[in-house]
């Protein structure tokens, strides 16, 4: 990459500092998610975008801050739009299609994100400066399940379960499409791989259908004498014994 005057840049810096910021953490997610943390220097990260890498450290304290607060705008992000589409719901099994479709509109708009998260917790852990994002994440889940619990329109199931069910399956599988999509470019598949749209439809298909509320069977006709509904005693079974034994 050809080197950027300086003095430009820093006349771009003083002008628009917000820009540079956001500069930076497209940047950052961009290399992050292809390469891995470690492997990124931060030197690449501000040729990428455009800017001295000493900004690196004055608007986010150096990497690991840049890093973090990658992480941070984009489950603050996703976690926000989670809640306003389930709260607009007017049932929980519209919530829970809202949801899904929430998440593939963010995956769209940030193809980066799934793999970066991947990488993150794969590496590392969880980001701290996360966590109350993530709770915020699992706490919409939770009320759906809850919700359609007392509607009647979900069975009741773990909420938990529910969240790593839908979320796990989600991250995994749009962390997961780059590497099938070059696969599939260099002719190593013998079969189409579904897209993510596909995978969307099924999911939300196969979690409905999982939850739907389970239907009592009604109790059939008994057959044979019917019962004076009285409880057996032990006097009363002892006395038929005995009549049994009289009869000629």
């Amino acid at each position: 990459m050809p080197r950027q005057d300086s003095g430009g840049q820093r006349d771009r810096e003083r002008r628009d500092p917000a820009a540079t910021r956001q500069a930076l953490l497209a940047a950052g997610a961009a290399l992050f998610s292809e390469y891995g943390y470690d492997a990124v220097p931060i030197e690449d990260v501000a040729a990428r975008a455009g800017v001295n890498k000493a900004l690196i450290s004055y608007h986010f304290g150096g990497k690991r801050g840049l890093y973090a607060a990658i992480l941070g705008a984009g489950f603050e992000e996703v976690a926000r739009r989670l809640a306003a589409a389930e709260a607009q719901a007017p049932d929980a099994r519209t919530a829970l299609g809202a949801v899904l479709a929430v998440f593939a509109r963010f995956r769209g708009e940030h193809p980066e994100f799934p793999r970066l998260f991947l990488r993150e917790v794969l590496a590392s852990g969880v980001e701290p400066a996360v966590t109350p994002h993530i709770v915020a994440i699992v706490g919409v889940v939770r009320r759906i399940a809850l919700r359609g619990a007392r509607e009647g329109t979900l069975r009741r199931v773990n909420p938990l379960l529910m969240h790593f069910a839908l979320m796990g399956a989600l991250v995994f599988f749009a962390a997961t499409e780059p590497a099938r999509r070059r696969a599939a470019e260099e002719g190593r598949l013998p079969f189409r791989m579904p897209d993510f749209p596909d995978f969307l439809r099924y999911l939300e298909e196969l979690t409905l259908r999982g939850l739907a509320p389970q239907r009592t069977a009604r109790p059939g006709p008994r057959r044979g004498r019917r019962s004076s509904g009285r409880p057996q005693t032990r006097s009363s079974v002892r006395s038929r014994k005995e009549r049994a034994h009289e009869a000629p």
